[in-house]
Order: structure tokens, then sequence, then C-alpha cells
């Protein structure tokens, strides 16, 4: 697909992030590897996948100076991910890709196949990856693992809102993230028939999917990926290195 228009959330949660110290850069989203900045570099594979338009959501002074230079435009960043991430989609609409500017490896094939793979009643898709194609992918890598009866699978990073529709998710999402800290209130949210399929080791990747789906009023969708490395964000110090390893002198 081009043409398309992508979000890139670079927020912050305030105070001193110790990736970006380790990186020697003011914000995560501007640490640089062979010579670009993160945001370049996920922006340039935006742009090549068929981006027409990308926006950066973002509350500092030095990312929104990188942004402008790369040609992109900004919006402030909200309180919270899923907060900035209905901002950004109620400003573009949809269909809108979401992506973050710590994706440091992305790549314009992950995108353009995510897009593929997604089938045409999504109103809301993400991409995931099982646990044996990110492991062979880069061995040794520790990620969060979704552990479900079909296997464990991470996150990738990629959300594709296909239908205005699909903004429901997003405040789920955001009653859900409020509720971090309690999680009994956090499985309310989500409904007792997911917390009991997880439980008994019933839910299935396509389940999940279903049932959030059914929470939120929306056709909601996982898309597996063959691309491992499409798990790898940059979200700890042991990831930069992982990153700059894999993509050696460049």
């Amino acid at each position: 697909m081009t043409g398309f228009s992508a979000l890139v959330l670079a927020g912050s949660r305030g105070g001193e992030d110790p990736v970006a110290a380790y990186g020697g850069a003011s914000h995560k989203a501007l640490i640089r590897i062979g010579g670009e900045t993160l945001l370049a570099r996920v922006t340039g594979a935006l742009k090549v996948a068929g981006a027409a338009r990308i926006t950066v959501i973002c509350n500092h002074s030095d990312v929104e100076a990188e942004a402008r230079r790369l040609g992109l435009e900004t919006l402030p960043a909200a309180a919270g991910p899923s907060a900035s991430a209905r901002a950004g989609a109620d400003h573009m609409g949809a269909p809108l890709l979401i992506t973050t500017a710590d994706h440091a490896l992305l790549q314009p094939e992950w995108i353009t196949r995510f897009l593929a793979d997604t089938p045409p009643e999504a109103d809301i898709a993400a991409l995931v990856a099982p646990r044996a194609v990110v492991e062979a992918s880069a061995p040794g890598t520790r990620r969060t693992w979704l552990k479900l009866a079909d296997g464990h699978w991470s996150g990738c990073n990629l959300f594709w809102l296909a239908t205005p529709r699909g903004l429901a998710v997003f405040d789920l999402w955001r009653r859900v993230e409020a509720e971090r800290k309690r999680p009994w209130r956090m499985a309310g949210l989500l409904g007792p028939g997911i917390l009991l399929a997880y439980l008994a080791g019933r839910l299935t990747l396509a389940g999940a999917a279903r049932r959030l789906g059914a929470q939120a009023g929306v056709e909601a969708r996982i898309v597996s990926t063959p691309f491992g490395l499409a798990s790898v964000d940059v979200d700890k110090p042991a990831d930069l290195d992982l990153v700059r390893r894999l993509l050696g002198p460049v």
C-alpha cells in the first residue's frame, strides 16, 4: 500500500531516561546509529514503505527540532501512550499506521507485509512475532512474552488503524493503562472471559484479539510476522547494544 499516513510515538514520561543517557543523547529518539538518529531511521523506513504523511508525537524540544529537520509534522504528547495515540489518530484520521521512535531496526518490507496480511474486515490490527522466530533472528535477546495456548508471542510496536471504528480500542487501552497498578481492576476492564481463558491456558492469539475487540465493540485482529527482528525495540541499554551489534558498522 502506498500513500498511507503514519504516526510515530516519541513522547517521554519525564525525568532522565537511562537509555538516552546510555546512548549519549538528550532523548531516546535522538540516539545515533551510523550517523542517523533513531527517529530518522524509523521515518525513513516508513517513507520507503509508502508513507505519504508522517506525524511525530513528542514533548521534547530537541525531538521537535529533529522532526522539523526531517520535514515532519509534530503534535504534543498527551498523558501516556494511549492518549497520545488517540490524539494523533483524531488528528490524522484512518487508515493510519502507528509505530514508535525506538523501533530502530524497522524495515519497509515488515510494514508492507503487515498491511498485506491484515484481514480486510479488521478495524484495527497489531503485529506480533512468535518466540521461535524472534530467538532465531536475535539469539539471547530478552523480550516480554505473551504466553498463550498457541505459543509465546512478542509485540512488534506496529499497529494499523484501518477504520475510524478502531479508535474505540484506544479508549479501552487508556482505561487499562490507568489501572496498571491495580491488576484486579485491569482484569475487570478486559472482561472475566479473557482472564479465565488465559488462566486456564485456553486463550489463543486469535481468541485474544476477538475477545478484546468484542470488549471495544470492533473487529480486532492480531497478525503474526515472519520477521523476528520486528519485535526488537530500544527499551533498555541492552537493547541498544543488541541493535548496534546486529547492524554492525553502518
